[in-house]
């Protein structure tokens, strides 16, 4: 149960942070430098935690069971990091850019989840989604 809750409150303190972070980015910054610097720092601290998770295969083993996931994973968070930075230099507020993101990707994976996972999808969630569209469009309006 601990990691069950520890998890979900571990990813809402690191976007709250990653957010801040994006927004307070100079505009004067190259993005693909900045990039290049999280990404370092990111290497580094993963580095490090790997260090410390220790597992029955050794480190090198460890290395053999990775696959295309994690290099598709790598291109996704530099679209993902790239986009929110452009998306903030262009004027999203950092109260409405990332709700409507989330908001629209939330929506766009029930059909992955469905199709790909066989995830079922119940009546209230259809209300859900409805009532997620009708908070974009609210919260869009000027």
């Amino acid at each position: 149960m601990f990691m069950y809750i520890f998890s979900i409150g571990l990813i809402v303190f690191s976007n709250i942070l990653y957010n801040i972070c994006q927004k307070a980015t100079p505009g004067s910054v190259n993005p693909f430098s900045s990039l290049m610097i999280t990404y370092v720092t990111a290497a580094l601290l993963t580095g490090l935690a790997l260090c410390f998770y220790k597992t029955d295969q050794g480190l090198l083993r460890s290395f053999a069971a990775v696959n295309w996931t994690s290099v598709a994973l790598g291109v996704s968070i530099v679209g993902l990091e790239f986009g929110y930075l452009m998306a903030y230099r262009a004027g999203w507020d950092i109260s409405v850019g990332s709700l409507v993101a989330n908001i629209f990707l939330a929506v766009m994976l029930i059909p992955v989840g469905i199709f790909f996972f066989k995830e079922g999808f119940a009546v209230s969630k259809v209300l859900g989604v409805i009532f997620c569209l009708i908070g974009l469009v609210l919260i869009n309006k000027p």
